[in-house]
């Protein structure tokens, strides 16, 4: 998230439309790890492993109107593709690219010249593909194929915009976004925010938060898990009803050192993957809060990357594809799952 302060200061030229982006910035990264055991082994109760993540391909250089690159919200289409954002991506370049893990290609979905789009995921009611516009403050929607771009909820909420950053859908179909707001101003004003599938009624869940950032239903949609990127902690919020709150408390605290708390997905056995700005690498959890493992970069290949961001495990499968950027570029990588992926560890 400090890199959104470094976009800041680059000329209004070189920014454009991403303008915002400098003033709101660039999303936290985060980073994947190394491996000791056997794919998909568990750990001894209470010892922490480590996963060794391989390097699928890179997608991305750093751009020189930006001078970065940070790739964010991996999700699988219908077709087995996995599609990424890169948040700093300037208009002309591919802001939603389109990846073959298997033949490891890449191509261009969408681009445009104004967005900033940190997250992305699939809605169930509806089938579009949503991303979040941490710079415009916007949820915009667009075709499976990335054509037919559209406005799904813009404006103030409780009086105050909103700095999206993560979000996640329940099985009706209505969205829970983070707001990351207050974050380059150092204030604990981010949100959780519920917006209604139609984008017609927003309320506020929890506030107060220090910089909201990663966002996800637990396995069984009975809560939301999220992190704040300032505090490093991640909180449960249960649900009930019509997606009403009934209470909220703090249930990790993540030793990071310099690395600050990302993106959170949660695969079917309802362990945590929470992604760390400032390293490449995640750490596991368990609902329980255990720390189950670590997932790195290899150190040969670290060098040059600073985070890894967010990850998608495959629906149904336990292979876990990881976003990862820094000057070095923007890459995919790869590693087996502790369980199976759902789709509260698909996009958001």
């Amino acid at each position: 998230m400090r890199r959104l302060r470094r976009l800041r200061r680059l000329p209004s030229r070189s920014l454009s439309p991403l303008a915002g982006l400098a003033v709101f910035g660039v999303l936290a990264l985060t980073g994947c790890g190394t491996e000791t055991g056997g794919p998909g082994a568990p750990a001894a109760a209470g010892q922490d492993r480590t996963i060794r993540a391989e390097k699928v391909m890179q997608l991305t250089e750093v751009h020189e109107e930006t001078g970065m690159t940070l790739l964010e919200g991996p999700v699988f289409d219908e077709d087995g593709k996995l599609l990424v954002v890169d948040v700093t991506a300037p208009e002309g370049e591919p802001k939603v690219l389109r990846v073959d893990v298997r033949k490891k290609t890449s191509r261009a979905v969408h681009t445009d010249g104004r967005g900033a789009y940190t997250s992305a995921q699939f809605s169930p009611y509806d089938g579009r593909l949503y991303l979040t516009d941490f710079a415009q403050g916007e949820i915009v929607s667009l075709a499976p194929d990335g054509g037919d771009l559209r406005t799904f909820f813009s404006g103030e909420v409780d009086g105050a915009p909103m700095n999206p950053d993560d979000l996640a859908f329940d099985q009706e179909g209505n969205l829970y976004v983070s707001d990351s707001r207050g974050l380059t101003e150092g204030e604990e004003t981010g949100r959780v925010v519920r917006i209604d599938r139609a984008g017609e009624e927003a309320t506020v869940l929890a506030d107060g938060l220090a910089a909201t950032n990663g966002i996800s239903f637990d396995e069984d949609y009975r809560g939301l898990w999220f992190s704040e990127l300032t505090e490093n902690r991640i909180s449960y919020l249960p649900l009930h009803g019509r997606g009403g709150v009934s209470a909220r408390h703090t249930a990790i605290r993540v030793d990071g050192g310099l690395a600050q708390t990302d993106s959170i997905a949660v695969d079917a056995d309802g362990n945590l993957y929470q992604a760390l700005h400032g390293r490449p690498a995640m750490a596991v959890y368990s609902k329980y809060g255990e720390r189950l493992a670590t997932v790195e970069v290899p150190a040969r290949q670290a060098e040059g990357l600073e985070s890894a961001t967010n990850v998608a495990i495959t629906p149904g499968g336990t292979r876990a594809y990881m976003t990862v950027s820094g000057p070095a570029g923007g890459y995919v990588y790869g590693f087996d799952a502790l369980a199976k992926g759902i789709r509260q560890s698909n996009g958001g």
